[in-house]
């Protein structure tokens, strides 16, 4: 046997988009922000303090890290709901995954900004005829998340300059 295997390396967009087919996921989007990548990346990464600003369901997210790119979560609904989180968590890439569900962000330069992707699913196999039917009503949920980090970064970055 020959281990000359062929590879592909995928940006972490591109695994994005890859996953969100596999797994057949109501919310997938990506758009170009015009915005460096640090500046989008700075509110993406921020789980405990912008997650809750860029998902309209979800009142708190809490991490703490367990080694490495990889932490502990926890997201409490605005109706009490709870939910724990594996997360991994590096420059460009976040995937977070509970029991039920599934959800990632990813972001890499795209000229003079910012190519952004964000995925929402659920990880049980009966939920796919279910995913594909709402998808076009989670693609433009995905599209208003990108929007608000846009804005969310935007602030950070005029503050920044401010101060």
């Amino acid at each position: 046997m020959t281990t000359n295997w062929p590879t592909a390396d995928l940006d972490p967009v591109r695994r994005l988009r890859v996953m969100a087919a596999g797994l057949h996921a109501v919310m997938y989007a990506e758009a170009h922000v015009d915005l460096p990548v640090a500046d989008v990346w700075s509110v993406a990464g921020d789980l405990e303090g912008e997650l809750p600003h860029l998902l309209p369901t979800l009142r708190e997210f809490r991490c703490r890290p367990c080694g490495g790119d990889r932490f502990h979560g926890q997201a409490y609904g605005p109706l009490g709901h709870t939910a724990r989180f594996d997360v991994r968590l590096q420059p460009g890439w976040c995937l977070m995954q509970s029991q039920y569900v599934v959800g990632g962000m990813a972001a890499v330069p795209e000229g003079s900004g910012t190519r952004f992707a964000v995925l929402g699913g659920l990880r049980r196999p009966w939920s796919a005829p279910l995913q594909t039917a709402l998808r076009p009503l989670g693609r433009s949920r995905g599209l208003l998340m990108i929007d608000r980090a846009a804005r969310r970064a935007r602030l950070r970055r005029d503050a920044r300059e401010a101060g």
